[in-house]
């Protein structure tokens, strides 16, 4: 008997292909490859698995990072089962010259790297901030795998044209990438440039930038709903959420 609870889905972040979370207690996959790289952490349990024809395991203290094209299997390793968050990313966001080395290792006890991955999930429903978020992450499983180490950008300029972009496209905002290609620069120099110079990362400025648009129209006297479209938010339960968030109360009892 199979006993599975679960959900699937697309996010909008370029690079993940697919989320899927779900808990296991007696399903046993059989041996089987992905067309991209699978990112997954465990809540609960323990995973016993082979990859590439060697046992390895999964535990919650790791990340596990399984290589596309890579035959593996699965199945709990306790009786009470097991619950995943896994992300499938893009072959495009690693190289593929990392494969043999995910081989070999496949999980990473690094608790910045699982935060980091944690706090991705958290945000797959805001793309800039997810982006920002993969950026590090890819950089960080290059470091592990690669032994490189983080490039540091010496343009003292890009931090501040960064946010001239990021002004320039309100309300509607723009993609990591897009910012990357216009300033010629890697999503991830980005993201740590705009931290260092500004002191907070660039998916967060442009929140508090709509939320400044959205106080305004508040103001003006137009409707929280009005308000939120206007400002780039999706609908008026987003434009809540961060407002609340960074002003400490709801758009309606701001206005009154």
């Amino acid at each position: 008997m199979v006993s599975q609870q679960g959900s699937a889905w697309r996010p909008a972040v370029p690079g993940v292909k697919e989320v899927f979370h779900a808990s296991f207690t007696t399903h046993v996959y059989p041996a089987h490859t992905h067309d991209a790289w699978t990112l997954m952490l465990l809540d609960t349990g323990a995973v016993r698995y082979e990859l590439d024809r060697h046992e390895h395991g999964a535990l919650v203290s790791g990340v596990t990072l399984l290589p596309p094209h890579v035959p593996h299997d699965g199945r709990s390793a306790h009786p009470t089962g097991f619950r995943k968050r896994v992300l499938y990313l893009d072959g495009s966001v690693l190289p593929d010259e990392l494969i043999g080395k995910a081989v070999d290792t496949p999980m990473l006890a690094d608790p910045l790297l699982k935060q980091r991955v944690h706090q991705l999930h958290l945000a797959l429903d805001e793309p800039f901030e997810a982006s920002s978020r993969l950026a590090l992450i890819t950089e960080r499983l290059t470091h592990h795998f690669a032994r490189t180490a983080p490039v540091v950008h010496a343009d003292p300029t890009l931090a501040d044209r960064l946010r001239q972009l990021l002004d320039a496209s309100l309300p509607g905002g723009m993609t990591l990438n897009a910012a990357a290609q216009e300033l010629q620069a890697s999503p991830t120099h980005l993201v740590r440039a705009f931290g260092k110079r500004f002191g907070l990362p660039p998916h967060q400025y442009l929140t508090g930038r709509r939320v400044d648009l959205a106080r305004g129209y508040l103001v003006e006297g137009r409707p929280a709903a009005e308000a939120a479209v206007l400002a780039g938010f999706h609908d008026q339960s987003h434009l809540t959420r961060h407002f609340r968030r960074i002003l400490g109360t709801s758009p309606g009892r701001f206005v009154r």
